[in-house]
């Protein structure tokens, strides 16, 4: 007998997108999905904040939104990451965070990694650094980042990361080129 409320026998899973994209975020929709997904994640997932993880750096920071896409549109946010400059040549990349139910695609934190470290690196960046968890150091070491120092932030441990700039092309993302030419 069927189940009205499961009818194949089970709860269905979600099903994640079949395409991953990153790009700047130009849009109010993914301005608020960006904001949400943060929240979601460092102030009711892993309490690094009580109430809000925004700071100053927000005032100054290029966000950057991983998008599952299905036939060729956004269907949503599934990653976050914002970038910003600190001197004339030096770029930080930080709040890096993935939707619980794409954690384990993968390619959604490459994505935004190499959006981050890529556009970075078209606007004049030299050095790209980033504060890594510790728990991350060894994800981002196979993607062309290396440790610099250990840390402690917000009473965990971190790692201060540069990433390898000669692997990364430097380009303009997609939204940017479009707005530009």
């Amino acid at each position: 007998m069927l189940d009205r409320v499961h009818p194949w026998g089970r709860p269905v899973r979600m099903q994640a997108a079949p395409r991953i994209t990153a790009q700047l975020a130009h849009e109010r929709w993914q301005f608020e999905a960006y904001f949400r997904l943060r929240r979601q994640i460092f102030v009711s997932e892993q309490s690094l904040f009580l109430e809000s993880d925004r700071d100053e750096l927000d005032m100054r920071a290029t966000p950057i939104v991983a998008q599952g896409e299905i036939a060729g549109m956004p269907d949503s946010v599934v990653g976050v990451v914002r970038i910003y400059p600190e001197g004339n040549d030096t770029w930080f990349g930080g709040r890096l965070g993935v939707a619980a139910a794409y954690r384990r695609v993968g390619a959604v934190g490459t994505a935004l990694i190499t959006e981050a470290v890529a556009t970075a690196h078209a606007w004049g960046c030299k050095r790209f650094l980033a504060t890594v968890q510790a728990a991350n150091a060894r994800y981002f070491e196979r993607h062309h980042f290396r440790c610099l120092e250990t840390l402690e932030l917000l009473s965990r441990p971190h790692f201060l990361m540069q990433a390898d700039l000669t692997r990364y092309s430097p380009r303009l993302s997609s939204v940017w080129r479009a707005k530009a030419s």
